[in-house]
């Protein structure tokens, strides 16, 4: 591996709990860490940052070389050039917004700032709350403020801990747009611990799937979300991304469609312009299947697409078919009963009826 890149090995038990875990990483984009509670994921993050110190622990972040046990370096967590976001924001309450961003600025000397405070601040969208005190903020405001004031210590990695866990869904969807935008227009890497689906499909390029400890998989996020050898407790919330662009708006019908390989899919009507890359998002349990085009249904979002292959599902009821559909992954939570009666196996060509689209963004 070349020196662009994060590599991390960290063994570290406890009791009742190990952590084993051999990481190769992008070193740029946004990295989801994704696994349900408990499966070791805030454990990795901490130690990343040095936090937690594994005693068999190997980290190197583009080239530099944080962690080797056993070349003895262990870059303590204050000369680290992280910025670590946690699930409240924790700012100090008895300074303003301003002061609170300046004290993550005087980290780092300003010979070696790789990010301006306009930059920040514009950002984050936060301008106007620069002399506002903490406690007259919103969460989604506190969050934001945190992430500037990690972004004004100039990392060289950004660590995100469940920073929406503690916001409810209108704060939520406020912050989002937010976070897009650091992963758009920031050539720094981050790696961002989630246990949503969503969050993890909107947000992420690269996603290790963690279950007690261990790394189950590990890729690129449409790659790896449509992989079907998981296991099962990471089937019920089965899907696809899938990356488009907005191709022709229909004003007679509200209505926009978006292209990808393989084929298109309307959706309702996006403010966008033509030409805009959009994210979204295929449920499984919103795939049916058939094995002729039918165009007398109210289901429009139709593709041709090869079955690739057929596991159980997470209950013996139904199975999950992976299909590709001219290049774009599919997959299709159905009955077994309705797989019999199909005659659905390997190589076969069939027509997958997506019910809903999950828009990202």
């Amino acid at each position: 591996m070349t020196a662009e890149g994060i590599q991390a090995r960290f063994r570290l038990d406890y009791s009742g709990f190990s952590l084993d875990v051999d990481l190769q990483l992008p070193g740029r984009g946004v990295t989801a860490l994704f696994g349900h509670s408990g499966s070791g994921k805030t454990t990795c993050l901490r130690c990343v940052a040095g936090l937690e110190r594994a005693p068999l622990g190997r980290l190197i972040v583009n080239g530099e070389h944080w962690q080797d046990a056993d070349a003895g370096i262990f870059v303590p967590t204050h000369e680290r050039a992280i910025g670590y976001v946690f699930q409240e924001a924790s700012l100090f309450p008895h300074l303003s917004v301003r002061r609170n961003l300046e004290f993550g600025m005087k980290r780092v000397a300003a010979a070696t700032r790789r990010v301006a405070w306009d930059q920040a601040v514009e950002l984050l969208g936060i301008g106007h709350l620069l002399d506002r005190m903490p406690e007259r903020l919103s969460g989604g405001e506190r969050q934001r403020v945190g992430m500037a004031r990690a972004l004004l210590t100039s990392p060289r990695l950004l660590l995100m801990d469940e920073p929406l866990a503690a916001l409810d869904l209108k704060r939520k969807q406020e912050i989002l747009p937010y976070l897009e935008r650091l992963h758009d227009e920031l050539d720094i890497p981050v790696l961002y611990v989630s246990h949503s689906p969503d969050e993890v499909a909107r947000l992420a390029d690269h996603v290790i799937l963690l279950d007690q400890g261990k790394v189950v998989a590990q890729g690129g996020l449409v790659e790896t979300l449509a992989r079907l050898d998981l296991p099962t407790a990471f089937t019920e919330d089965a899907g696809v991304v899938i990356e488009s662009v907005i191709a022709e708006h229909d004003e007679r019908y509200h209505l926009t469609r978006l292209d990808f390989a393989g084929g298109s899919v309307l959706v309702a009507r996006r403010p966008e312009a033509v030409g805009h890359r959009l994210r979204f998002r295929v449920h499984a349990r919103d795939v049916s299947l058939a094995e002729t085009r039918n165009d007398n249904s109210s289901i429009t979002n139709l593709l041709q697409a090869i079955v690739q292959e057929v596991v159980v599902a997470d209950t013996p009821a139904h199975v999950l078919v992976r299909l590709d559909a001219g290049g774009t992954p599919l997959i299709a939570r159905i009955t077994r009963r309705s797989c019999d009666q199909l005659g659905i196996v390997a190589n076969r060509r069939m027509w997958a009826q997506i019910k809903t689209v999950a828009l990202l963004g």
